[in-house]
């Protein structure tokens, strides 16, 4: 009897693995929300989830938006035209099963709303992943809501860069463990589990409670 029902559990664990995989490889930008008019410090972080390593990221600046600066990242050229900044791999790019994040502050719209970035993934074997499609399709762009910012409060976010495009925590000389988790969880906001996660896992558990029970009715 637990041979059977852990075969009929497999295919849901399976599918459970599939839908958290795909969840959790697309681009993102973080943090998921700022306020009017702030010097924020964005996170850019790109997953390579193919076989052929990431060697070009091309993120556009929303509308409203004004890009400032960004961090220097070593194996990395950093091209601005426009609205468009491009970061493009003079090395091996960022290989299968790795990560990559990239640091840049842009001054936020002046007026409270929605911005969104998109994000466009140029692999080495020639195909482009393009992040700009709506919440809910294959490939996202990020979103960030931009709030209204409350009265006396700073136009700079707590980490900002220095004129050099290097990155320092608003002036001060170190940082603690807990305010650099603090920012470093802040930043991973958006790319957080899917809520499409919970639905697959109720899902594959209620399949595979029906299916333990059907079997243990048959066999009383």
């Amino acid at each position: 009897m637990f041979r059977k029902i852990a075969v009929l559990a497999a295919p849901s664990a399976a599918a459970l693995m599939l839908f958290a995989a795909a969840a959790s490889a697309h681009v993102t930008v973080a943090p998921t929300e700022s306020t009017t008019g702030a010097w924020e410090t964005y996170t850019l972080k790109v997953p390579s989830e193919k076989d052929a390593a990431t060697v070009q990221i091309d993120l556009r600046i929303p509308a409203g938006a004004e890009f400032k600066q960004y961090e220097a990242v070593p194996g990395w050229d950093v091209k601005i035209e426009g609205n468009k900044i491009s970061w493009v791999s003079t090395g091996e790019g960022i290989l299968a099963g790795q990560f990559q994040r990239f640091y840049f502050t842009a001054k936020n719209p002046d007026t409270a709303g929605d911005i969104a970035w998109n994000a466009y993934q140029h692999y080495a074997d020639g195909s482009l992943v393009q992040w700009s499609g709506e919440e809910g399709t294959e490939t996202p762009h990020s979103i960030t809501e931009i709030v209204q910012a409350a009265a006396g409060g700073g136009s700079h976010s707590g980490m900002a860069m220095d004129d050099h495009g290097s990155m320092n925590m608003s002036d001060q000389d170190s940082m603690s463990m807990d305010e650099h988790n603090a920012i470093m969880e802040e930043h991973d906001k958006a790319s957080g589990v899917s809520p499409m996660i919970y639905i697959a896992l109720g899902i594959s558990l209620l399949s595979f409670l029906l299916a333990a029970i059907a079997l243990l009715r048959k066999r009383a």
